[in-house]
């Protein structure tokens, strides 16, 4: 009996390097900060569409077309 008293009174020993609460704040920062960052980049690729006109033509799917979506059938409504 006295070796599991023992391994239980070790683990609840066992000293963290800071208080539990600070962890949760750290790990808060963290996301907020890629949050952030996340939001930052968004809709980055339509804030210059000049750059992307001359291949959208070479990267559309039907003949002659020069924007997505173009040369598709639209919703039928009947």
């Amino acid at each position: 009996m006295s070796l599991a008293a023992a391994v239980l009174a070790e683990g609840a020993t066992a000293p963290l390097i800071m208080e539990p609460w600070v962890f949760g704040v750290i790990a808060l920062c963290i996301f907020a900060a890629l949050g952030f960052v996340l939001f930052a980049y968004r809709d980055v690729a339509n804030r210059h569409p000049h750059k992307a006109a001359p291949d959208a033509a070479a990267h559309a799917g039907a003949p002659g077309a020069t924007h997505h979506g173009a040369g598709h059938p639209g919703p039928t409504h009947e």
